[in-house]
């Protein structure tokens, strides 16, 4: 598409997410509206969204049952007054989140988005060994590759470099391992790999010195490091290293919540129930900035007491439990219980996954990997020398868009996660479009692409 003067002078007066604008302009993407699964630009050149715009439309857009929910709260209470009480649907929302956690998680805040989740987790663990007698334990442990959002407890948490850099130095307290895929070539097979992946988060922890560690957390399939999807042991030996130090275990679900993973959450899906649960994105299906953190109920205990002990929690945000943040996760989460969206997101899953197998005939694809909706596939220049190739990555970011498609692209890998409203014929589309972007970008790199 092509920008007007205006265009480009506003483009000049703001800035876009992790992205140069010089840049952006070269190849510019303008969005106008959207339904279902797909965007329409201001040209009226239609999209096919392959990752719900980033992960979060989970039900597509527009989805009537969210709009009507959305519409009928904001007619009835807009906004409640957060340092005087709370809104009746704000409990209504903790009743219904409480139905489809995993185990007793069902100490619950409501929040506008998933950065909003992750600070309110690491405030609440740090303040919740300080007043449970361990005061000393304030240190995390988290991921390289790991992205836990943009706001400073977030950011340290994370393991993506260049993006924290501008900002250091970083708060402190926050330690990194690498995740599996990061020396799975030094071991015999994958299993073996995550085993001594697991083992290094009680390394750490030892040697850090057990009471001065406060959590682990971590995505179940990391998203910036190439949809990594550790085994189910890997989860199962950090569970047990948390149990035996004290350390609360964190799963940052805001991809993976929702349906995405063929389970309502991973924590589900790979048979391992963490302490807390912070999510976002799909919970919204984009209609609306929606968040939560999920504690195990009895953690909630530490929190309450006598009047005169002036106990609470120590945190709040101006649109935490917000009446129609709440009114629309609630809606969310009935259509994806009712219609068992979670269940049927696993079924389709393993059908795109065996769609995305088909590109490995191209000769650039190491390997493709996820559970449910939420696939990743790898590039490499060849499947002899497995050496990654970003410029087919920075390629493919291209003609993805030339060709009408959405897809989440880092240099050396792509993710797809469409709506769970996805059919089958959907997938076929989906599939269709990916491979013709990649031949294409296949082509521009062969023509010296810079």
């Amino acid at each position: 598409m092509k920008l007007d003067g205006r265009r480009r002078r506003l483009l000049e007066r703001t800035f876009l997410d992790y992205q140069q604008t010089s840049a952006f302009m070269e190849h510019p993407f303008i969005v106008k509206r959207a339904h279902g699964l797909h965007y329409w630009d201001t040209e009226g050149k239609r999209y096919f969204d392959g990752i719900g715009g980033i992960f979060v439309a989970s039900l597509g857009h527009g989805h009537p049952r969210v709009l009507e929910a959305m519409r009928r709260q904001a007619e009835t209470l807009g906004f409640s007054p957060p340092m005087h009480g709370l809104s009746d649907v704000a409990l209504d929302f903790v009743e219904k989140l409480s139905d489809v956690t995993p185990e007793n998680l069902n100490f619950i805040k409501s929040y506008s988005g998933g950065s909003e989740a992750v600070e309110s987790a690491l405030k609440f663990t740090r303040q919740y060994f300080r007043q449970s007698g361990h005061p000393g334990k304030y240190k995390f442990v988290s991921r390289y590759f790991g992205y836990h959002g943009a706001t400073f407890g977030a950011m340290a948490a994370s393991g993506t470099g260049k993006r924290k850099t501008p900002f250091e130095p970083q708060a402190g307290g926050f330690l990194k391992v690498f995740p599996p895929t990061y020396y799975r070539d030094r071991f015999a097979s994958w299993e073996e790999c995550n085993r001594f992946c697991a083992q290094m988060f009680e390394d750490v922890i030892v040697n850090e010195d057990p009471d001065t560690v406060a959590g682990v957390i971590l995505e179940p399939i990391g998203n910036t490091g190439g949809i990594i999807t550790p085994t189910e042991g890997y989860f199962r030996m950090i569970r047990d290293v948390c149990d035996r130090y004290n350390v609360m275990l964190i799963y940052d679900e805001i991809i993976t919540g929702f349906g995405k993973t063929g389970s309502m959450f991973a924590a589900q899906t790979f048979g391992v129930t963490p302490d807390i649960i912070c999510a976002g994105k799909g919970i919204s299906s984009g209609a609306y900035p929606v968040g939560a953190m999920m504690a195990r109920e009895d953690l909630g205990d530490v929190f309450l007491g006598p009047v005169e002990a002036d106990v609470n929690f120590a945190h709040g945000h101006t649109f935490a439990a917000n009446p129609v943040a709440c009114a629309v996760g609630m809606a969310v989460i009935d259509e994806i219980v009712e219609q068992e969206l979670d269940r049927k997101a696993g079924e389709l899953g393993r059908y795109l996954a065996s769609k995305l197998e088909g590109l490995k005939d191209l000769g650039v694809v190491r390997e493709v990997r996820g559970r449910g909706l939420l696939q990743g596939v790898e590039l490499v220049r060849d499947t002899k020398s497995m050496t990654p190739f970003p410029e087919l990555g920075r390629a493919l970011k291209r003609t993805s868009l030339e060709n009408g498609l959405l897809i989440r692209i880092d240099p050396t890998w792509f993710a797809v996660s469409p709506a769970l409203i996805v059919r089958r014929e959907d997938i076929d589309e989906l599939y269709d479009l990916v491979r013709k972007s990649l031949i294409d970008a296949l082509e521009l790199v062969d023509s010296d692409y810079p």
